[in-house]
């Protein structure tokens, strides 16, 4: 058996792999518009507002770039702002072994987990140096907001125009 012939078994073989081919933030915002006020006396619990998208992007044949995009803003007393923060994190993918009817699901669900704890510890460190705690984001369950996303852009193709 030549080297050549091992070789194309071995690629028949392949697991399914989401691979990242690489990372880094896209944009990244953080504002802190009742400081150094607030800073003194910040008022009440915070109430905070996080929002997630996901969007993914295909750059070249098995190759996507996913963007993680976390708009978080906390407030006291219903409507003080504390501090307001944007990130899009991105990561660059090759889908390795995985049919094209699943790159969706490897796109908003698998690549956002994957990457999610390198945005986590961002939205930590801008909200520390920001003169705040550390907000440390609960884990975000990326399958579920696919499916919604799913259910709602069904819904969407069902409606008559």
């Amino acid at each position: 058996m030549t080297d050549e012939t091992a070789n194309a078994g071995a690629d028949e073989a392949l697991e399914p792999e989401v691979r990242i081919l690489g990372q880094y933030v896209k944009d990244l915002s953080f504002e802190n518009p009742n400081a150094p006020a607030i800073l003194q006396d910040p008022g009440g619990d915070p109430a905070i507002n996080v929002n997630v998208n996901v969007d993914a992007s295909k750059l070249d044949e098995d190759v996507y770039e996913v963007v993680l995009t976390l708009n978080v803003d906390a407030k006291v007393d219903g409507e003080k702002a504390l501090f307001i923060t944007e990130l899009s994190y991105a990561g660059v993918f090759g889908l390795i072994g995985i049919d094209e009817e699943h790159h969706g699901i490897a796109c908003l669900v698998e690549a956002p987990r994957l990457i999610f704890p390198f945005a986590r510890r961002i939205v930590a460190d801008v909200t520390r140096d920001g003169g705040f705690p550390p907000l440390m984001l609960e884990p975000i369950d990326f399958m579920a907001l696919f499916q919604q996303r799913m259910a709602q852009e069904a819904e969407e193709a069902g409606e008559p125009n």
